[in-house]
């Protein structure tokens, strides 16, 4: 063999996509995809053993002391540390508010665990932590309690940070992705992709011509808004890694039931088509931090989408669809040629470290 040519090693790619016997951890298994839910169900699951985990939702709801309370736990491990639009720091407030409010629940308190890498520069830290104050006072949360560790330089990537929170459940809410029914509206807060299409434009020195901003934001408000309208919404979802594709794509496997997606309503913005045309992704399977997808029993759709539109976080907010009977599990999506085509489940991230 000609020494100038490079002899590829599979087990090294980010998302193998033959290799789902993987005898180690690879980058896809933390993606949100299907190597997710298979080290989910196959490792922890199991493990843990309780139908509360087992049910997979974005947050456990428990019945403690004649409260109705959502616990939620997130790490944080993107890569920059800063980007357009946010910073690892805002990004762990609102991505464990968000899943406390996926399941009704008005978030509360948080902790807050930083792994900081030896020679990392306490200025970093220092703005990353008070970056996270900003956005929990935004939110409406504080950070009560939390632990610091040090990793010796080399073993670490500079900040980690974990998050849990708490929140109180309303009486009459009852939100998980088993309640999805046929006929329930399918209704996205606003437009896609703009998360994982900012990450990538920093990290690969991408330019699209404008610059891209996280989406990232607290939507525990946008969700109080909606359930003044009715408490009985089915589903909520913050479809952060897997994208919307994903999240749908669990929503269907969870209640047996089928998604069908009207491909022209879905709103993608010119600069994240852009960009998935010219690298060859799908703009469903791209990250959010700032965007709910909520299953809505039609009679309250209506009402339910004006009271999102008139929330600075749901201005965008649009129907994509509806759930139905057929093809139970499956999310399919008309295009705008008139054909079908399905909507799978990921193996992995398209940009691992994207939260």
């Amino acid at each position: 063999m000609p020494e100038h040519v490079d002899v590829v090693d599979p087990a090294g790619w980010t998302c193998p996509a033959p290799l789902r016997a993987q005898p180690v951890v690879v980058m896809g298994h933390g993606g949100g995809g299907a190597l997710s839910a298979e080290l989910m169900e196959q490792v922890f699951v199991p493990a843990y053993g309780n139908a509360t985990l087992a049910s997979l939702a974005d947050s456990a709801v428990l019945g403690l002391g004649g409260a109705r309370l959502a616990f939620s736990t997130d790490s944080y491990v993107v890569r920059p540390l800063f980007f357009p639009g946010g910073c690892l720091g805002d990004l762990a407030v609102n991505g464990t508010v968000n899943d406390l409010a996926m399941s009704g629940a008005r978030p509360a308190y948080l902790s807050a665990a930083f792994i900081l890498e030896e020679g990392v520069e306490l200025t970093v830290v220092e703005r990353i932590a008070r970056s996270m104050g900003t956005a929990a006072e935004a939110a409406g949360v504080t950070v009560v309690t939390g632990d610091t560790k040090v990793v010796e330089a080399g073993h670490g990537d500079g900040v980690y940070v974990t998050t849990a929170g708490v929140g109180l459940v309303p009486d009459g809410v009852d939100i998980r992705p088993q309640r999805a029914r046929p006929g329930d509206v399918v209704v996205v807060s606003g437009p896609i992709g703009l998360h994982g299409v900012a990450i990538m434009s920093v990290r690969e020195g991408l330019e699209f011509g404008v610059e891209v901003a996280s989406d990232t934001a607290p939507l525990a408000d946008l969700v109080a808004a909606m359930l003044a309208v009715t408490p009985d919404i089915h589903v909520l979802r913050d479809p952060t890694r897997g994208g919307l594709g994903a999240s749908l794509h669990e929503i269907a496997r969870a209640s047996g039931t089928g998604v069908r997606l009207q491909e022209r309503a879905i709103p993608v913005p010119d600069a994240v088509a852009n960009a998935c045309g010219f690298l060859g992704l799908d703009p469903l399977y791209v990250a959010n931090e700032g965007r709910l997808v909520a299953f809505v029993p039609p009679a309250a759709a209506e009402e339910v989408l004006a009271a999102m539109r008139a929330h600075p976080q749901g201005t965008g907010a649009a129907v994509i669809g509806e759930c139905v009977a057929e093809h139970p599990g499956m999310v399919v999506v008309a295009t705008g040629l008139g054909g079908t085509r399905v909507v799978d489940l990921p193996l992995g991230e398209q940009l691992p470290r994207i939260c």
